[in-house]
């Protein structure tokens, strides 16, 4: 089955540092993460088809997200299960500077992932390809396999759309600048954070961000501002700002990533870019009102009331 956005990455089970009891125990929520995974979970929240192109382990955490996705409407096809390799794992806690993670992916079976193991026929027939920096960071063979899905999707006319969701503990800064910008450069929609770009670029204003990554090549630059909001540049010119939501926020874990879910949904069910950056800015806020990356992402009634629509 072709879908409307193929996502591709590595989906990593979550645990998620909770508020104390008063038990003395540490407790940790088990749930699900990775950012693609995280994407694709909440473009199909909001009502379009999605895939997923990754490799998992055949263990306890790879049943774990086949048994998710398939919940969730996102299609499996593409999904490799690996025997000689795990699943990745992450945690995260909490403090006043926010959320953090430690993550347990090396040997990963997404880290394995090569070009010769892409679903070619998939890519082909899919309307949007998405990756991101955390795609490409985990393996250079990895990194390899999104440069040659990006050249797929190119050729057959499928749009192409990246978010740099830079990780430096995954590789050194100079090499992260240059596949990431190389991949906006192929991209037709680069989807970066203002944290992300300023370690990329020195640039903080989100306005000469997007200035900065349209002049690589995407038509559609929208820079994710966190409790700021989002900002949306075009190549025609447009540049807009979507202001934040007044949320109680507890956890902003998965909050980049349904912002480019929601974001890629919109464009798909025929937005202008500008109607899609409100719909993404207000979904992401929504996000950050539970804990864990995918539990809290809204659907699409949650959004259009806060919307007011």
């Amino acid at each position: 089955m072709s879908v409307d956005i193929l996502c591709m990455g590595e989906p990593m089970l979550e645990f998620n540092h909770q508020p104390e009891d008063g038990s003395g125990r540490v407790l940790y929520l088990r749930g699900f993460g990775g950012d693609t995974s995280n994407a694709a979970i909440a473009a199909a929240r909001q009502g379009v088809r999605t895939g997923y192109v990754t490799a998992i382990g055949t263990d306890w955490a790879g049943d774990a997200f086949m048994r998710l996705w398939a919940e969730e409407g996102v299609d499996t096809a593409t999904v490799i299960r690996d025997p000689d390799a795990p699943t990745g794992v992450y945690f995260v806690d909490h403090d006043a500077r926010g959320h953090h993670f430690t993550f347990y992916r090396t040997g990963s079976a997404a880290s394995r992932y090569t070009p010769a193991m892409l679903p070619e026929a998939a890519i082909r027939a899919a309307r949007v390809f998405y990756a991101s920096g955390i795609s490409q960071g985990i393996s250079a063979s990895a990194a390899d396999a999104v440069f040659r899905a990006m050249e797929i999707a190119r050729g057959a006319g499928v749009t192409v759309a990246y978010d740099t969701n830079l990780r430096l503990r995954l590789w050194p800064a100079a090499r992260a600048r240059a596949v990431i910008h190389e991949a906006i450069a192929m991209s037709d929609i680069a989807l970066p954070s203002r944290e992300d770009a300023e370690a990329l670029t020195g640039l903080a204003d989100p306005r000469a961000i997007a200035e900065r990554y349209l002049k690589l090549g995407p038509r559609i630059v929208a820079v994710k501002c966190g409790r700021d909001g989002a900002l949306l540049a075009t190549a025609d010119g447009t540049m807009v700002r979507a202001a934040p939501h007044p949320v109680v926020a507890v956890d902003a874990t998965g909050a980049g990533d349904t912002f480019c879910g929601a974001f890629l949904a919109r464009i798909v069910l025929g937005d202008a870019p500008e109607a899609a950056l409100a719909y993404a800015n207000a979904a992401a806020a929504l996000s950050t009102t539970g804990y864990g990356a995918v539990a809290p992402i809204p659907r699409r009634a949650a959004v259009e009331a806060l919307l007011g629509g």
